[in-house]
């Protein structure tokens, strides 16, 4: 997590974090408003940074790029009256890849580069598994790179391709590219977007009015009134013009590996994925859960606000009833600063507090979406204890993540994921809970509509943070002396 002093929230760093949201938007009235509120639904993706780029015959490219949330920065009116244009991209970043807690204004996207035929700009969602190998040859080459943002390589590849036009210099840069990415890019006329052929990262089409919007999630299209058409599928590129949309494969084709955590915890419950309601596979996933780990208490209680729908699911299964024992403060956003070491100590208590009238006497069974380092997950059982619970016992809407993401997801090393380094007793040791049980990966794959569990032959999601199965060699990792237990 970022260390920027504006950012600083020191309590929710124990979750995996999205690397960014994209949005962009063509034949619309004022564009760039558009697609501030687009990514001001997709924040969540991102909150270190955002940027929007448009375009206008009068005033050509236009970019604004900004620290901070959307809500934040672009919302003057006179920063948006530079941003003028019917056709806008725009992106929310939370570092994964460059120089991580120490972002410049020049990491941030979308990017801009001019080229013979006209400027480009373009956004990305995922990582480059072999962006570190990719660099060193364009530097050896002549390339000058001004970024530490592995999206940068696209913008190099583009200018060394001999292809005519920039849709065709696109498919060329990321035939070279490998890992995970969903890319929208604009050109004066075009609005273009690209999943790669695995289909890891989310790209969704929708229609407003006699324009076209691509986002990550479909609750970007809901905020500004779009219709969602349907996905980008896996290995697509799509080429938006006032004259409608053309639609090729420019990749060979792959069985997908759609991110599975997109379900468990990153995507909104209110987006849909897949043709399923993001809210509804994760209630599914607390009724799965149930099955495979019950208990017997008094109350189900979510760790807020991620484990609420499993918890919900969870309690419905089992009969236990649900209650929120535990409240979070909804004031306290990104930019609180700790004031002293003894306010810091204080840790989740700033953000969350126990309904003790509630919790005292009672076996709670709390429902959380993951356990990464376990900080959080142990100072949150204290609070409970603290209160006066019988016993606690931890039900995880994830199977135990034991292996780091390198498809886009901020992960720690892996020797700071608890599940790699402890078994299941152990970590109830560790974190002091009366039990603890995971869902298992089969149970996670049934709750996300696949009857028959994973497929282990081929599975059909990339889940490589609990598998250790990585469906794209993460070259750039093995160089750097990552130890694989599998690659496709």
């Amino acid at each position: 997590m970022t260390d920027s002093p504006f950012l600083s929230h020191p309590f929710d760093d124990d979750k995996l974090r999205e690397e960014c949201g994209i949005f962009g938007v063509t034949g619309v009235t004022d564009a760039a408003n558009f697609v501030a509120l687009g990514l001001h639904a997709l924040q969540h993706r991102g909150q270190e940074a955002g940027g929007i780029v448009t375009y206008t015959q009068e005033t050509g490219f236009n970019s604004a790029r900004r620290f901070g949330y959307v809500r934040d920065t672009f919302t003057s009116a006179k920063l948006m009256e530079t941003l003028p244009g019917s056709l806008g991209i725009g992106h929310v970043r939370y570092s994964t890849s460059g120089s991580k807690g120490q972002t410049q204004i020049r990491d941030v996207q979308p990017l801009f580069a001019e080229f013979a035929m006209g400027g480009c700009a373009i956004a990305h969602n995922g990582n480059l598994t072999n962006a570190d190998a990719l660099k060193r040859e364009l530097i050896e080459r002549g390339s000058i790179f001004q970024s530490s943002s592995d999206t940068e390589c696209i913008i190099h590849l583009m200018a060394r391709s001999i292809q005519k036009n920039i849709p065709e210099r696109i498919k060329d840069a990321l035939r070279r590219v490998e890992g995970a990415f969903s890319v929208i890019a604009m050109t004066r006329s075009k609005l273009i977007g690209v999943r790669d052929p695995l289909g890891v990262r989310p790209l969704m089409l929708g229609k407003i009015g006699e324009g076209f919007a691509l986002a990550s999630e479909t609750c970007a299209f809901d905020i500004i009134g779009a219709e969602f058409l349907r996905e980008i599928e896996p290995g697509e590129m799509v080429i938006i013009t006032e004259d409608g949309i053309e639609s090729f494969f420019p990749f060979e084709r792959m069985e997908p590996r759609f991110c599975i955590f997109e379900h468990v915890y990153f995507s909104r419950p209110d987006s849909v994925i897949g043709g399923r309601s993001v809210y509804e596979t994760r209630r599914q996933i607390g009724v799965e859960l149930a099955r495979e780990a019950p208990v017997e208490a008094d109350l189900v209680c979510p760790v807020p606000d991620s484990g609420t729908p499993a918890a919900i699911g969870y309690s419905q299964e089992s009969g236990i009833p649900y209650a929120m024992g535990i409240i979070r403060n909804q004031y306290m956003g990104r930019t609180f600063i700790e004031p002293t070491e003894h306010i810091r100590n204080m840790g989740v208590r700033l953000k969350l507090n126990v309904n003790r009238a509630l919790i005292k006497g009672k076996r709670v069974v709390l429902v959380d979406d993951s356990v990464v380092r376990g900080t959080t997950s142990r100072k949150i059982k204290e609070m409970i204890v603290d209160a006066g619970a019988k016993e606690v016992h931890f039900r995880i809407a994830s199977p135990p993540t034991k292996w780091p993401c390198f498809y886009g997801v901020d992960t720690p090393e892996q020797d700071k994921l608890l599940a790699s380094t402890m078994s299941e007793d152990e970590m109830r040791l560790h974190l002091g809970v009366t039990s603890i049980k995971f869902i298992s990966l089969d149970g996670l794959y049934r709750a996300c509509g696949e009857d028959g569990g994973r497929h282990v032959l081929t599975p059909q999601f990339c889940d490589a943070c609990f598998s250790g199965e990585y469906p794209v060699r993460p070259a750039d990792m093995i160089d750097r002396g990552f130890k694989v237990k599998k690659s496709a």
